[in-house]
Order: C-alpha cells, then sequence, then structure tokens
C-alpha cells in the first residue's frame, strides 16, 4: 500500500496551521514559531527551525514537505544581469531574473511554466504551458534573487516585476498570495508600490484587480494602438478587444485611483511610425499613465527586428509632446538571452 502524501505545509493557513498542530498535540505558539520559519525567515528545510524541538522537527517531516525551488544555473551576462534557471519540486524547469542598476535592484520572477498566450515576438510564447506556479515557488524566486543581490552587490532587493515566463492574470489567486506573503509584515514585509504585475490584457481579470482593490502597480502590455496589428502579435486580443481594454482600465482606475504602465516594443516597420504614435496617444487618454518603450530583443522563432534608435527618439518624443511620460527601456541581459521577450527553458 502507498504511503499518503505529504501535505506542503506552505500551502496551509496560520489557522490551518494551528489546527494541524492541535491535532498534533502542540501548543499554538509552535504554529506560530513555524510559519515565522517558513516565512519571515524564508526557510526551506525543517531540520534548520532551531526554536523547535527535535521530536516536533522529526514529526513534521514524516508528515508534511516544503516544495522549495532550487537555482538549477545561473548565467552571468556582462552588464551584470543574472539569469536563473529555477528547479521546481517536480522538476520543471523556470526562468528568473536579477536586473541591476545604479538605481534599483529588480527581481523579474516567472508566474507559469511555460504560457498559452502564444504572442508573436516573445520566446515564453512558443512553449507550451505546463502548469500554474503555486504562490510559494513565486515567492521562492523573490528570496533566491534577493539573495543574489545581497552576495553579488551587497544591495537589498529593491523592485519586483512579474513580467517572466507565463501570464500573470492567468494565475491570478496564486499571483495575488504571493504578493501578499512578500508585502506582509510576517512575510518579507516588502511595499506594495514596489511591485509591478505586467498582463497581455485579459480585460475581466483586470477588472477583478479593480475590485479586489490591488494596491501594487499595474502594467498593460500594448505594443499596438490598433486592433487589426495586435491582433497580428498578440492573438489574445481577438478575444480582448482594445475597446474591452479601455472600459476594464477605466473601471481599474475607478477603484484604485493606480495610474497604469504601457509597455510598448516598436518594431521595425510593424508600429514604428507617427501614426502608430498617435494612436498610442490616443489610448493614453483613457486612464492616467506613463508609457515605457522597450527595446525589442530578437529571438530565434519570429522575424521581427528592433526599430532605429532615431526613429524610436522621434516616435518618443510625439507621445512626449503630448503631455505623456515616455521612458525608453534599455535592455539588459541580452546575452544571455535574459532580456525581455527572451525567457524560454532551453533544457528539461
Amino acid at each position: 500500500m502507498a504511503e499518503p502524501a505529504k501535505i506542503d505545509i506552505r500551502s496551509l493557513s496560520p489557522e490551518a496551521l494551528s489546527e494541524h498542530f492541535k491535532a498534533m498535540g502542540e501548543p499554538a505558539f509552535r504554529a506560530k514559531q513555524l510559519y515565522d520559519w517558513l516565512w519571515a525567515k524564508a526557510c526551506t528545510h525543517f531540520d534548520e527551525m532551531s526554536n523547535l524541538p527535535k521530536a516536533l522537527r522529526e514529526k513534521l517531516k514524516e508528515q508534511y514537505q516544503i516544495n522549495h525551488i532550487r537555482v538549477d544555473d545561473s548565467q552571468f551576462s556582462a552588464d551584470g544581469t543574472i539569469k536563473n534557471s529555477f528547479r521546481l519540486y517536480d522538476e520543471n524547469l523556470i526562468e528568473g531574473v536579477l536586473i541591476p542598476t545604479p538605481e534599483r535592484m529588480t527581481a523579474c520572477v516567472s508566474s507559469q511554466v511555460g504560457c498559452s498566450l502564444t504572442c508573436k515576438f516573445c520566446a515564453t510564447g512558443y512553449m507550451d504551458r505546463k502548469r500554474n506556479l503555486n504562490a510559494d515557488e513565486i515567492f521562492d524566486q523573490v528570496v533566491l534573487i534577493s539573495r543574489q543581490a545581497e552576495e553579488n552587490y551587497q544591495l537589498p532587493l529593491s523592485n519586483i516585476v512579474y513580467m517572466g515566463m507565463g501570464e500573470p492574470l492567468l494565475n491570478y489567486a496564486n499571483v495575488l498570495k504571493s504578493i501578499e506573503r512578500i508585502t506582509a509584515e510576517d512575510g518579507l514585509n516588502m511595499s506594495y508600490k514596489r511591485i509591478t504585475v505586467s498582463t497581455a490584457g485579459i480585460a475581466k481579470m483586470i477588472k477583478k484587480l479593480g475590485d479586489d482593490g490591488v494596491k501594487f502597480n499595474l502594467a498593460l502590455s500594448l505594443h499596438a494602438a490598433n486592433d487589426q496589428k495586435r491582433n497580428e502579435i498578440m492573438p489574445i486580443n481577438e478575444q480582448n478587444s482594445l475597446k474591452a481594454l479601455a472600459e476594464a482600465l477605466k473601471y481599474y482606475y475607478a477603484k484604485t485611483k493606480n495610474p497604469v504602465t504601457y509597455e510598448y516594443i516598436v518594431f521595425n516597420d510593424f508600429n514604428d511610425e507617427i501614426s502608430d504614435a498617435e494612436e498610442l496617444a490616443r489610448f493614453c487618454k483613457h486612464v492616467p499613465c506613463k508609457v515605457n518603450i522597450i527595446e525589442y530583443n530578437p529571438i530565434s522563432f519570429a522575424a521581427f527586428q528592433n526599430a532605429a534608435i532615431d526613429k524610436i527618439e522621434v516616435f518618443a518624443e510625439y507621445l512626449r509632446s503630448k503631455g505623456i511620460i515616455t521612458n525608453i527601456r534599455r535592455s539588459r541581459g541580452k546575452d544571455i538571452d535574459a532580456a525581455c521577450g527572451q525567457l524560454a527553458v532551453k533544457k528539461q
């Protein structure tokens, strides 16, 4: 007869944990001690929980497991970016990146194993989606990348972007739970304002963010403010048109009063004309926003190329002339395929 599967202890709420400890005949304060080890100290091994009696630690090992992730491989870019392959408890691989700049240390984390959205310019879009990540697997990426920032740059992690593999709003509950644990006083105690969740644009889930009154930042990967062009590069737009997204963003802003960031890759001979900038400027009127123009990082699966830098500058200047805050973001980690749109696990 097969042994019963062990319970992933980090899937338990504080209340459920207390009930489990009560059933084991352990005092309630032991559950609080364990919860502190799991989340505030980000401990992944029962043996390291030094203020729990050894007998209790042995009992925990018999009944529970901590499905933590581990660094499988790290690559270091010439610009200081570190790309990690993380091995999950079920042997799947995901990627996460530390992006260091003089102003900040940013962790770019994944929310799914692969992706189901098939955006034509993104390497992850050419992978199958195998499963959603659990909240603790997202949390672990932040912990491990934070340690890399301390070890390599002697600086704490300052920002987190959910811009790695996967569509965060298609893993809604786990993404929000991971952010709750990252921001909680009895978790990593980071500020909501330092966290950005990026979506390819799922209107009903953007509205749900509004209903839930989220405090983190929202970014929309727009890349075209024209339905025909957006359909061509982002099939998700066929069910989530620009009109539907505009309505969802207005609803979200009315509920949260959080401005939105639009991410816009300027592709050569596709969306790089002033007429494209005019369409984008019109879309920007829906809610308070800013635009991040992102350098495109070519991938072997697609024929897109980055627009010429002088064209990008003209595009950005047009938006600024309309009073839109516009930043041009230079890519980091291109030489190790760690830049935006390049994450795709090449081995298993």
